[in-house]
């Protein structure tokens, strides 16, 4: 008896069609793209981690999407000029502009960087009014290697600035927060920020 499968035809995001066979088989029984996937994976230069999103639109149509996985960064040489620092003038601009008082513009692109670095406004607002102590508990929600999310309790065990240097009052990270996920003691430390709470 032949395993049950079919022919997927879906596009991405640039019009492009991309044919697959689905099949239902292995032990134990698992969902396989086969025929055309390899081509897929390649072209699109996926890596582990990476999710592909399958959805229909309002026409039925069968749409994908692809989900990268966040990568550490390869730490550089102080030698060498990262995207980064070269952005500097214009980071100088916004915190000077920020300073006093005075409007900026803001361009942001969210597949280049986290979005943890934008938040909306009013979750802004609202955790610069939110009263935090030490010993505060909270829960937060995590995403985890197999692109699911998860709920974690956490104890908010530290205040101060991440660089008071540098950023001085500063409340983006000066929570020092300590999780747990199904143990009993502390098992991991972070700082995050208020709006996280």
């Amino acid at each position: 008896m032949q395993p049950p499968a079919q022919e997927l035809m879906a596009k991405d995001l640039h019009d492009i069609p991309w044919k697959f066979r689905h099949i239902f088989r292995g032990q134990p029984k698992r969902h396989l793209l086969t025929t055309g996937w390899s081509v897929f994976v390649s072209t699109k230069r996926l890596l582990a981690g990476d999710s592909v999103l399958f959805i229909r639109d309002e026409k039925s149509q069968l749409l994908l999407g692809i989900r990268r996985a966040t990568r550490p960064q390869p730490a550089l040489s102080s030698s060498v000029l990262s995207s980064d620092s070269m952005h500097i003038g214009i980071l100088a601009a916004a915190a000077h502009a920020a300073a006093n008082s005075s409007p900026f513009t803001i361009f942001y692109n969210p597949r280049a960087s986290p979005s943890e670095f934008v938040i909306p406004l009013a979750k802004y607002n609202k955790a610069l009014y939110t009263q935090v102590s030490l010993g505060m508990r909270f829960r937060m929600l995590f995403e985890t290697e197999d692109s699911g999310v998860r709920r974690y309790m956490g104890t908010i065990t530290g205040i101060g600035d991440l660089d008071p240097v540098r950023w001085k009052n500063s409340h983006w990270r000066n929570l020092q927060v300590c999780h747990w996920s199904h143990f009993q003691f502390c098992s991991v430390f972070i700082s995050i920020s208020p709006s996280c709470v």
